[in-house]
């Protein structure tokens, strides 16, 4: 007979079958640096009281995928939800961890946090070519009273494969019908001009260096490094500040439960406090029976980070999950990430 940790239903309950002698457990993750603050904190937090070392590395949403998918890693992360049949062909379990805001921060003189008001077609022209310059008529018209020089833009974009540019691409695809023929929704796109750098880390460093600016980046670079965020027009027509309860306002309006593999979309979230630009990012987990005892530590992982984590997600301007939402996930644990029988 097998015994009792060889075939069992990943719960809260099952973790238990974890042996004591194996309390120094190593977890490897990789993909996206939207959620790579949170990650590293988690672990830092979690290893006096589990015993679990989590080692992550940002590399993307791409590779996150990629690699988890390859088996290659203990779990991938991605701010873009895989789709149902490649999470079926790669035995994957798929939840989100965390919610948070991307931020479009601009370089212009005499222009601070919160003080230009940018709208969604504006922002898709900019990227697109079609404006050059932040005196143009349609950037003053969105903003009365605020001197912009005749200064050129330099549009900032990420070069790898980014969950950011996925949220950004799509957001501007419901909001633009040039940008949707165009360009599309994707990981990586074919700039039409512009610096590409590596990420929200390259954005957040490339933004303050290059005059003129605008770039795209997950909130906590953008606080972290005090640059200067814009306002957006919402789905509602109000300007709204990239801010906690912006980002909560649009979580807030998400079906949760209806979404498959909790593959929630949202950006452009109707409210009149929601912020257009609001992303989950999510944890690709392995299901297979040689995988069992480490993806059983990572879930003790999560839950515990459920349970005593908001108030570090908080810090890091991250948006918690609501507590329905993380009972649904820890049923989709035992429901979904039943391992395989001995026939199979």
């Amino acid at each position: 007979m097998r015994n009792a940790c060889s075939i069992f239903i990943i719960s809260i309950a099952a973790i238990s079958c974890l042996d004591a002698a194996r309390a120094e457990t190593s977890l490897s993750g990789t993909g996206s640096a939207f959620a790579a603050a949170i990650y590293t904190r988690w672990a830092q937090e979690a290893k006096p009281s589990l015993g679990v070392q989590v080692n992550y590395q940002a590399t993307g949403s791409g590779v996150g995928q990629k690699q988890a998918a390859a088996g290659t890693v203990d779990f991938g992360a991605s701010d873009v939800a895989m789709e149902a049949k490649r999470i079926e062909e790669a035995d994957l379990l798929q939840f989100p961890t965390v919610v948070g805001g991307l931020d479009v921060i601009v370089n212009i003189p005499g222009v601070g946090p919160n003080a230009l008001k940018l709208d969604g077609p504006v922002i898709a022209d900019i990227y697109l070519g079609a404006i050059t310059r932040w005196n143009d008529p349609r950037i003053v018209a969105l903003n009365h009273g605020l001197a912009l020089p005749d200064l050129l833009i330099i549009p900032i974009h990420h070069s790898n494969a980014s969950g950011t540019t996925f949220a950004l691409s799509r957001y501007l695809s419901k909001v633009s019908e040039a940008w949707k023929t165009r360009m599309g929704v994707a990981l990586t796109l074919e700039w039409p001009s512009g610096v590409g750098v590596h990420g929200s880390a390259g954005t957040a460093g490339e933004v303050p260096r290059t005059l003129g600016s605008i770039g795209y980046a997950e909130n906590s670079y953008v606080t972290t490094n005090h640059l200067a965020p814009a306002k957006l027009l919402n789905r509602a027509g109000k300007y709204v500040a990239p801010s906690e309860e912006s980002f909560a306002a649009a979580a807030a309006n998400a079906d949760w439960a209806a979404a498959d593999n909790f593959a929630v979309d949202l950006t452009n979230m109707p409210g009149e406090k929601s912020w257009p630009l609001v992303t989950a990012t999510f944890v690709l987990a392995p299901k297979a029976p040689a995988k069992a005892e480490r993806t059983a530590a990572l879930l003790k992982f999560f839950d515990w980070a459920f349970a005593h984590g908001d108030k570090a997600a908080k810090a890091l301007q991250y948006v918690p999950l609501p507590h329905a939402v993380k009972d649904q996930i820890r049923a989709a644990w035992r429901q979904k990430a039943a391992f395989r029988s001995a026939r199979d």
